[in-house]
């Protein structure tokens, strides 16, 4: 193991055996609150500690098992040493893994529903366009996947496409493998109604929010402005005789949702409430980690050409994650949301990973 790493799990069983020798003195068993405080803690460094002396009775066995080996003069005995060895060694390994998952602190958000937005950016109606792709990319990903994806709310643009549109996605590993979406998708191709073959550059912008529950998210009543009207297509042309569609505008933040997307007035004005709540956990998650000092490039950018996370050439067929510098020549398999997106994700989760430890060692 590294020395960084050692350090830190040299103090952490030194806590461990302070916390220990605290709760054998008598004057804590007769104060509960302490007793229960040090028993949570303990039980947080145990869960670091068992692996590590585990880790480390396993490093033994193998060194011991190689050591028999190499001084053992019967071939048979030498040759079940080796493979004692190996086992223990393997087992090690097992240990190294689930010591390093548990010096990485747990993403607060793993588990949870999540909310994809997506807005045309620079390039006009093509962005518009790329928008709507985006989105069928995240729908068939969400279908390989068995997650649940419905389109919470959508502006529509004229020539096809979207100005904007939110998709919710259900699934118990929705977030981890969606939120390295979020940022600037750029695509390069030449347009439908390009004629003379020049190739267009365009972007959309890609945000991806967790899902809040009620419990998480006051919404009072005095903070909210609930207007209904009639839902509209793209141009503004009446689509429903009835007042269903729901605009939400929180006074104290001034974000406003619209969702026009069912037929109810109630379904639309749950779906607004939902993306209301998820927008406004991320505000505060947000701010959480900026007065952590933790802070990570914000989902949503400008949408302006050069700002990219992704770029999709079509005359190369090529996507290229420009994180992690990963070049795939298989573009119609990741926009069918297919298993290249997954090794593409894949990838951004190892490098997520590997920057996390980073952090633990230095």
């Amino acid at each position: 193991m590294t020395t960084g790493i050692d350090d830190a799990l040299a103090e952490i069983e030194q806590a461990y055996e302070r916390v220990e020798a605290e709760l054998a003195e008598p004057e804590v068993a007769r104060d509960p609150d302490r007793l229960r405080e040090l028993g949570r803690r303990l039980a947080e460094l145990e869960a670091i500690v068992r692996p590590l002396r585990a880790w480390r009775a396993a490093e033994a066995a193998a060194a011991d098992a190689r050591e028999l080996a190499a001084a053992e003069a019967d071939p048979a005995m030498a040759t079940y040493f080796e493979e004692e060895a190996r086992a223990a060694e393997a087992r090690a390994a097992e240990l190294r893994a689930e010591l390093e998952r548990a010096l990485v602190p747990r993403d607060p958000n793993e588990g949870r529903d999540v909310i994809v937005e997506i807005r045309a950016g620079a390039g006009g109606q093509e962005a518009a366009l790329w928008a709507g792709d985006l989105l069928e990319m995240y729908r068939r990903l969400a279908e390989r996947h068995r997650w649940r994806a419905e389109v919470l709310a959508s502006s529509p643009s004229e020539l096809g496409g979207f100005k904007e549109v939110s998709l919710e996605v259900r699934g118990a590993d929705a977030w981890s493998r969606l939120k390295h979406e979020a940022g600037v998708h750029r695509v390069q191709r030449v347009p439908a109604t390009e004629s003379q073959g020049r190739i267009h550059t365009s972007t959309a912008t890609v945000a991806v929010m967790p899902a809040a529950e009620e419990v998480e998210v006051e919404l009072r009543p005095e903070d909210l402005q609930i207007d209904v009207f009639r839902s509209s297509g793209p141009g503004g042309q009446s689509v429903n005789t009835t007042d269903s569609a729901v605009r939400i505008v929180h006074r104290p933040t001034g974000i406003k949702v619209e969702v026009q997307e069912e037929r109810s007035q109630l379904q639309n004005r749950e779906k607004a409430m939902r993306y209301l709540r998820a927008r406004l956990l991320r505000i505060a998650q947000e701010e959480a980690r900026a007065q952590e000092a933790a802070t990570r490039r914000a989902q949503l950018g400008t949408g302006e050409r050069a700002e990219k996370i992704r770029t999709y050439n079509f005359p190369e067929g090529r996507v290229t994650d420009h994180r992690i510098k990963l070049t795939t020549h298989r573009l119609p398999e990741v926009l069918a949301g297919g298993e290249e997106l997954d090794r593409i994700v894949d990838a951004l989760l190892v490098a997520e990973r590997a920057a996390e430890l980073g952090e633990v060692r230095a």
